[in-house]
């Protein structure tokens, strides 16, 4: 192997460190936008997941050599959205539906409670 072979290689270091720049700036945008104080949390959290995930793809293509890999990385992601889908729709009616709600059967016994004690106090 001569040295001309390794010339025609690009060379990673400079990659990671435009990857490296990518991300800074990224996060500079991130703290740049929650520094502004927008009126919208909405677009707030828009841009900031938007700048999240543009960094998470950096990352993921460049420093986990996904950006190398053959299309066969997309099978193994398979059975993982199935279950991250799965997931939060087999718990939304036990959690999502009656969790958070205020009808709680505590809640009534301690309204009861409290209608008897302020009844019997007036007699």
């Amino acid at each position: 192997m001569s040295d001309h072979d390794h010339d025609d290689h690009p060379s990673h270091g400079a990659a990671y460190l435009r990857v490296f720049i990518a991300l800074c700036v990224f996060t500079g945008i991130s703290v740049a936008a929650d520094l502004v104080h927008m009126e919208s949390k909405i677009l707030l959290g828009a841009i900031v997941l938007a700048v999240a995930v543009a960094k998470a793809l950096c990352v993921m293509m460049f420093f986990m050599h996904l950006k190398f890999e053959r299309a066969w990385k997309y099978l193994l992601l398979a059975p993982t959205i199935i279950l991250a889908l799965a997931l939060p729709i087999s718990l939304r009616p036990d959690i999502g539906e009656t969790y958070y709600t205020q009808d709680v059967q505590q809640q009534r016994d301690y309204e009861e409670q409290q209608a008897n004690k302020h009844d019997s106090g007036h007699h």
